[in-house]
């Protein structure tokens, strides 16, 4: 793993602060660990402020995507969360919001509207069902109180980038409406089709950022998911820099595997989150990586030490 330990803190690296009073003493301590941490942490929690000193920087908002942790009960995941510093957990839907607002955590990315990843905008004979599913659903992301909420192209299925374009921004915009004045962001993913997702539509950044132009809404943006466009084009740095007004939201993982984030893949993560940082990016970065090793303690190190590799 990366060693961002270079800065000191009283004469402590940030690796050991992140791991002393305001994280987990030790490595290997666990979701036992964690629950300590949560305590310290609970004032702060009640009033919607980061947990305590986690020796992180504070210049990227962290966050973890429930499905990749899917192994670990969702409130341990907020302890374990909160301990390492994250604020929110990504991709949860209302069932999952009470557990979230009883740890003090925010829902960065909503989801449940969606009918699945094939099944999207870009068919008009989806439009009926999503419209209505999205209606709902954005009433209740802004009675949440939350801002983020999930949506997918779906498969091209024989069509050209023209015509998928054309029937996502038809279905989209009887939506946006709404969603501005619930103020809510409707946020496309950008999905590999190679490995991951076959026949994906979105599967390019410019793609997307052509669907954002004919869109011309601020309620809706790209969700930027790192590992899929490394797969995909490559040159994510760039990408980052020259088309970051379209990039409400980013996730991580390494590439090949989706694994970790550290240093046996070929993504330089501190790099691409010092060119987010620069951006002068106020939303969210969620680890969605699989960690190698799912048993609790060896899961939780690996999110310890992605969100240090990625805290810049």
């Amino acid at each position: 793993m990366t060693d961002l330990s270079e800065r000191r803190f009283t004469g402590l690296s940030r690796r050991a602060l992140f791991y002393g009073a305001g994280g987990l003493a030790v490595a290997g301590t666990g979701l036992a660990g964690a629950a300590m941490a949560q305590d310290g942490a609970q004032d702060a929690a009640q009033d919607g402020q980061a947990p305590a000193a986690t020796g992180l920087r504070g210049n990227i908002n962290h966050s973890v995507a429930r499905w990749t942790f899917g192994d670990m009960d969702l409130a341990d995941l907020c302890v374990l969360g909160r301990s390492v510093g994250l604020r929110a957990i990504d991709l949860c839907g209302p069932d999952d919001w009470p557990t979230l607002r009883e740890h003090g955590m925010d829902s960065s990315m909503c989801n449940g509207a969606e009918i699945s990843l094939e099944d999207g905008w870009a068919d008009p004979a989806n439009h009926a069902t999503l419209i209505e599913n999205y209606t709902r659903h954005i009433a209740l992301v802004a009675e949440a109180g939350y801002t983020n909420l999930i949506c997918f192209s779906g498969n091209r299925r024989g069509m050209s980038d023209e015509e998928g374009l054309a029937n996502c921004a038809e279905g989209l915009s009887r939506i946006l409406p709404l969603a501005a004045e619930a103020g809510v962001v409707l946020q496309m993913e950008l999905l590999n089709s190679r490995v991951n997702h076959p026949d994906y539509l979105c599967d390019r950044s410019a793609w997307g950022v052509a669907l954002c132009e004919r869109l011309d809404s601020a309620n809706f943006r790209l969700l930027y998911d790192i590992y899929h466009m490394q797969i995909m084009e490559g040159d994510v740095i760039r990408t980052i820099t020259e088309h970051n007004q379209w990039f409400g939201h980013y996730h991580t993982a390494g590439n090949p595997g989706r694994n970790e984030p550290d240093d046996s893949q070929e993504l330089n993560y501190p790099a691409i989150c010092r060119a987010i940082r620069d951006t002068g990016h106020q939303g969210w970065l969620a680890q969605e990586f699989v960690p190698r090793d799912p048993s609790p303690d060896a899961a939780a190190q690996s999110l310890r030490d992605a969100v240090l590799t990625c805290d810049v």
